[in-house]
């Protein structure tokens, strides 16, 4: 599997289940919004969220590279059961297409090594300053 790590560093937000969406979330080139009965989650660029606002920041975001078919098995398990292993706590988020994993970005060296060590390709880009 290739494995491409973005640029920019992600936040993870918590909002309350009845806030709005707020437009510097989605003013980000990349987001991701989940809604539930408890929580408003928002995951987006770091630099787009306020100080202030709940957030676990300090991510680096790996995209499988390509579209992947529903019909496909166990990508997530293959790229997660070797970052276990390493001991590198994952944030995943699955769109139409593919997979992204976040984790924090100190222990992006040690993701890099796990997954190439599992066969894993990963490109790995600097990280943006924000």
């Amino acid at each position: 599997m290739k494995l491409i790590v973005l640029s920019e560093k992600f936040a993870v937000v918590r909002l309350e289940p009845f806030d709005a969406i707020p437009a510097w979330a989605t003013d980000a080139p990349i987001f991701s919004v989940t809604r539930t009965p408890d929580e408003l989650s928002i995951v987006c660029a770091a630099s787009h969220v306020p100080a202030g606002v709940t957030a676990a920041r300090g991510w680096r975001c790996l995209r499988v590279a390509g579209t992947l078919d529903f019909s496909l098995t166990g990508i997530l398990a293959s790229i997660a059961g070797p970052l276990a292993d390493a001991r590198v706590s994952i944030f995943a988020i699955s769109t139409y297409e593919t997979d992204y994993i976040l984790v924090p970005a100190p222990a992006l060296p040690a993701a890099i090594a796990a997954l190439t060590a599992a066969g894993h390709e990963v490109n790995a880009a600097p990280a943006a300053a924000n």
